[in-house]
């Protein structure tokens, strides 16, 4: 399929729109781990997944990553593109968990579109819309969750996410997922063995009591 199957406003646009997009539209092939963007480059745009699995994330002044959001096979995300939108005022990192496919739509032409189309306008300030409320969800957990509860949370997402109780995932990175540091998932990974939810192996975690993790996550 092509990007124009994955853009929802796609027939909203003129004739005209639409052969400026099929002129600089970009398509990229990446790997797993591969930065797609980050504060320091360039604004990136309009990015409308095509397959694989990113995650945005952004950085505390100390360094620190958290985790702000996922994106999937058909998600469209303006998250990149901070040059387009000034209402976006925190930098915004993206990453490849997956090896992934998408196109990007340069954010000039993208700025230009949203000018002169009422229907693009609309779209980005729902993609906008629907970030925020994401964004504030998570802050919301972090603030009032304790971290039992939301590591446990995490571990289900991504029991559901690989189709398997076998997580082949590092504490570090979990602790960049989740904004804290290694040895804190590291202590609540031993409890979760201690009491039975989980079994811990180098480089991978074992869910063997899911009905345990729902229990404590309150799911």
């Amino acid at each position: 399929m092509e990007y124009q199957n994955y853009l929802p406003i796609w027939d909203k646009l003129t004739k005209d729109q639409q052969e400026r997009i099929a002129q600089v539209i970009e398509y990229r092939r990446v790997e797993k781990g591969t930065h797609i963007h980050d504060s320091s480059a360039d604004c990136l745009g309009l990015v409308i997944v095509k397959s694989g699995q990113m995650r945005a994330y952004i950085l505390s002044e100390d360094g620190r990553e958290i985790t702000i959001g996922r994106l999937f096979e058909y998600d469209v995300s303006l998250l990149s593109a901070s040059c387009v939108m000034p209402d976006l005022q925190f930098n915004v990192m993206i990453e490849a968990e997956k090896d992934s496919e998408f196109w990007s739509i340069p954010a000039c032409l993208f700025k230009n579109l949203m000018e002169e189309s009422l229907a693009v306008s609309n779209y980005s300030r729902n993609l906008l819309s629907s970030n925020f409320s994401d964004l504030m969800w998570l802050m919301e957990q972090i603030m009032w969750k304790s971290f039992d509860k939301r590591l446990s949370s995490f571990l289900l997402e991504e029991m559901q996410l690989e189709g398997a109780p076998l997580l082949k995932i590092t504490h570090e990175k979990i602790a960049a997922h989740m904004g804290t540091a290694r040895e804190v998932v590291t202590r609540m990974l031993r409890y979760f063995q201690n009491e039975g939810m989980v079994r811990l192996t180098r480089g991978s975690i074992e869910i063997i009591a899911k009905e345990k993790l729902e229990s404590l996550s309150d799911t």
